[in-house]
């Protein structure tokens, strides 16, 4: 499995204060059946880091790991606030690519409202981005109006959903909201959004299966990251199977009006 999200850098953010801390994350995300983790600092307001210190900070873990015997590979990445990405230049900007691709991991934002957010993305396409809208389950703004999310979907973003989500982790109106977009298909992708080995573990099959994704676990942890990470501008078809969600919810909301399920960027 690939990790698409992870806060996986010592000292650099809000997950582990220490390299050992790095490396106990990076054990639990290897005994989890993880392959590659991407480390995806908070870049923001609050977290100004810059891509110079990304990288020497994932080369010195990646040696840290290689040492220690943690068959872990790591790639380059960052989470981008919509606060912050707006005021860096294109230099700045470029490197920050999920693997250094043009894919960037851009932070759905917490806030009620979501004023600018459309026009944001549509700038950062024209200027030759791809946009994966990190955790969308879990912004308020999009719960109140899930059509914004479909329609940005259907304008070519892509979504990466926190692997607790699905299981309660963040409770259960996130919980509920999260399995309503994988059923309309507006997720294509989950990741761990780990912040250290345990409380915000790397775990990602686990819950996938608790929710009953099997049946799309390889596309949503192994295919669609791995396209990401390549580059590719479409992503694979999400398999045509029957997903039967641990927990059914009746409030098909993608159903009613000219909506019905997004159009997945292919």
């Amino acid at each position: 499995m690939i990790d698409l999200h992870c806060h996986v850098l010592p000292g650099i953010d809000d997950g582990p204060d220490t390299i050992e801390g790095s490396v106990e994350l990076a054990r639990a995300a290897v005994a989890a059946g993880t392959k590659m983790l991407v480390a995806t600092p908070h870049v923001s307001v609050r977290y100004p880091n810059e891509h110079q210190v990304i990288a020497r900070l994932v080369e010195q873990l990646a040696q840290r790991l290689r040492a220690d015997g943690v068959e872990l590979e790591l790639r380059e990445g960052a989470e981008l606030a919509i606060t912050r990405l707006i005021d860096m230049k294109a230099d700045q900007l470029a490197p920050m690519g999920l693997g250094g691709g043009p894919w960037l991991l851009v932070e759905a934002p917490f806030t009620p409202a979501l004023s600018g957010l459309e026009e944001v993305l549509a700038d950062l396409q024209e200027r030759g981005h791809r946009v994966v809208l990190a955790h969308p389950e879990r912004s308020a703004a999009f719960q109140r109006d899930p059509r914004l999310l479909a329609t940005l979907v259907g304008g070519g973003a892509l979504t990466s959903i926190t692997a607790g989500s699905l299981t309660g982790r963040f409770g259960t109106t996130v919980r509920r909201f999260a399995r309503d977009l994988v059923e309309a298909e507006l997720v294509h992708n989950v990741a761990s959004d780990a912040h250290d080995s345990h409380d915000r573990s790397p775990e990602l099959a686990a819950h996938l299966h608790r929710a009953g994704l099997s049946p799309v676990l390889e596309w949503l942890t192994s295919e669609v990251p791995g396209a990401i990470l390549r580059g590719e501008e479409t992503i694979p078809a999400r398999p045509a199977t029957a997903i039967p969600l641990a927990t059914r919810t009746t409030r098909r909301w993608w159903r009613r009006g000219p909506l019905r399920r997004a159009s997945l960027p292919r």
